[in-house]
């Protein structure tokens, strides 16, 4: 049974607009478990999309495991990244996920080098491993370890979402709202 708070939390949600929604009514990245029990010792709410960031650094290797968490229906796609020298998308290294055609989760790296990337996969400029994608609850989630760039702990990032995959491409996402609001900065302190 829901609590007294929680149904107030509802109700609200059900007569207002969600942008007018208590901030204590909003569900915070610290109370989600990972279907695998993955644990990360820290997580940040993003601002736009409803997207959380979790990560665990390791110091001595120069590297941080990133989940990245974003509602999502089954026909798009959620992509994150870090921009090494910018504040913008363009020049960003990111990792893109998307349900592929035959069924499974796809994940791969990719570089956002103009305002209409081709988002096929490619190298980045820095080291990225165990990427991996998984689709639970109406959300994507990325999985990833990246090596921190010149030893840094802080930089741009950027995040995005897209509502159509095309013959496992995925396509260019809205230039309205939300969507053009999806950077920031991270500190992986």
């Amino acid at each position: 049974m829901a609590t007294p708070f929680k149904l107030l939390c509802f109700l609200f949600a059900l007569t207002s607009s969600t942008s007018l929604l208590p901030s204590s009514c909003a569900q915070t990245c610290s109370g989600y478990t990972f279907s695998d029990n993955k644990v990360f010792s820290s997580c940040t709410d993003l601002p736009h999309l409803g997207a959380s960031l979790y990560y665990d650094r390791d110091a001595s290797a120069n590297t941080v495991s990133v989940a990245f968490k974003a509602p999502q229906t089954s026909t798009g796609w959620v992509a994150w990244g870090l921009n090494p020298n910018a504040t913008k998308m363009v020049g960003s290294q990111a990792i893109v996920a998307f349900l592929h055609s035959n069924g499974s989760m796809m994940a791969y790296p990719t570089q956002l080098d103009s305002y209409a990337p081709s988002m096929a996969p490619a190298a980045l400029s820095f080291p990225v491993n165990d990427v991996s994608a998984e689709y639970v609850n109406k959300e994507m989630i990325i999985f990833a370890t990246l090596g921190l760039v010149g030893g840094g702990t802080k930089f741009n990032q950027v995040w995005q979402e897209g509502s159509t995959v095309l013959n496992d491409v995925p396509k260019a996402h809205s230039t309205r709202g939300d969507n053009i609001k999806s950077l920031g900065t991270i500190d992986f302190q």
